[in-house]
């Protein structure tokens, strides 16, 4: 979950799984985590509807760890 200030800054950034706080006061992120905002088409139970929420390290390891068919993953060679 995301929190903004009225002036759009980012104020807050919680985990939506174990309601871990992830940012700190300066702005930056105490950690890595995942942001997930997903428009749902036609032909399921969540349609029109919007989802967003927030994952910490911890959580997504959970989460995909018990995926049948495991996540692709590959290095990079930059990071911005």
């Amino acid at each position: 979950m995301r929190v903004y200030s009225e002036q759009k800054e980012l104020t807050k950034v919680v985990c939506n799984c174990c309601g871990k706080n992830l940012l700190v006061d300066n702005g930056f992120l105490k950690e890595e985590c995942i942001h997930v905002e997903h428009d749902f088409g036609f032909f399921g139970t969540k349609d029109g509807l919007s989802h967003k929420f927030d994952l910490c390290e911890d959580c997504y390891r959970k989460l995909v760890g018990d995926f049948e068919i495991p996540v692709e993953e590959w290095e990079r060679k930059e990071l911005l």
